[in-house]
């Protein structure tokens, strides 16, 4: 079973757009806010995660984390993205022990509500138009052994601006295998988004106009419809390693390491360490979009505390990260975590 999925995933790591072409495809995809890196753990160690996940957010990472939590688990995180955009991303994990794990996911992307501008109006109709992104997600996951997990999860998604939107199902895949390596090496691989095609409609492509000055009847109130074009989704591989380096008993020092292969970009490298005193402080860096041709920053730090409730059995996770975006606005992720 374990060779059959890893056989699968390299099939179709293997069957990527672009994967024997040094092209970049940037900006021929949509939905690039599932893109967006989630929860400051992952992204204070340069989003080196798929081996590494530990808590909720592997049902953004790689939904076979999950398998392993054991117990539920509740997360939610904030992050002030460029341009003034807002992201946001809720989990819930509910462990079945020997039955494995389901999670329910949403990811939003939010904005101000902008001007309506024309071009005999550049300053603005009065108008006012909104955008936003949406998806929902539902996960499973198990041990298939007792180092060998599987995951998938089944997702919804919507993009919307003004009086048009266009929707999507999608599919992500997740495995993770611990070995005997290096006091238990971690690998891991995800494929995320792989679905159907998103196609904007709505009032707002419909037109009048004259079709055809030879046809009797023909005026200028005919109605008519302009037909989008569709898009795919992006469409991402990612593979990591993940090991201690140094463990006794009140130190651990963990170091990970990710390749990730889009459909719609050059193939990059991701990498991230971890140092974790007494269970309860953590210190995190890392460095994401080694070798992309023309990424924006990619220093990444990240702290975190865990502390356990006094009046319940409780735990609580803080964690935040700051993620040095070049040119770009440098961006600030919080997240909590409650542990049940």
């Amino acid at each position: 079973m374990r060779k059959l999925f890893f056989s699968l995933f390299i099939v179709a790591f293997l069957s990527m757009p672009g994967i024997s072409q040094n092209v970049s495809k940037a900006g021929t995809s949509v939905g690039n806010f599932l893109r967006i890196p989630v929860g400051a753990r992952a992204i204070g160690m340069g989003g080196a995660y798929v081996s590494q996940v530990k808590d909720a957010t592997a049902l953004y990472w790689n939904v076979a984390g999950i398998a392993g939590l054991g117990h539920n688990e509740f997360v939610g995180v904030h992050s002030d993205w460029i341009a003034g955009v807002g992201f946001d991303f809720a989990a819930l994990v509910i462990s079945l022990q020997d039955f494995g794990s389901i999670g329910l996911t949403i990811t939003s992307l939010t904005m101000d509500d902008m001007k309506v501008r024309t071009v005999e109006q550049p300053e603005g109709t009065g108008e006012f138009f909104e955008a936003g992104d949406l998806s929902l997600g539902l996960s499973y996951a198990r041990f298939l052994s007792d180092r060998f997990a599987i995951g998938f999860t089944a997702k919804y998604i919507e993009q919307r601006i003004w009086h048009m939107k266009a929707g999507a199902f999608a599919v992500d895949m997740g495995t993770t295998f611990k070995t005997d390596v290096l006091s238990g090496m971690i690998i891991g691989a995800s494929i995320s988004n792989f679905g159907s095609a998103m196609q904007l409609s709505g009032r707002d492509t419909r037109l009048f106009g004259r079709i055809d000055n030879t046809k009797l009847g023909s005026n200028e109130r005919i109605p008519q419809n302009i037909e989008m074009d569709s898009w795919d989704l992006p469409l991402t591989f990612q593979f990591g390693l993940s090991a201690q380096a140094y463990h006794d008993e009140y130190i651990s020092w963990t170091v990970a390491v990710d390749a990730i292969n889009p459909s719609d970009n050059y193939k990059s490298i991701n990498t991230g360490t971890e140092l974790m005193y007494r269970e309860f402080l953590y210190l995190r860096t890392g460095y994401s979009d080694l070798f992309l041709e023309g990424a924006e920053g990619g220093l990444s730090f990240g702290v975190g505390i865990k502390s356990a409730s006094l009046l319940t059995q409780v735990i609580i996770d803080f964690d935040y990260a700051f993620r040095d975006m070049g040119r770009l606005q440098d961006v600030h992720t919080f997240s909590i975590g409650l542990n049940f």
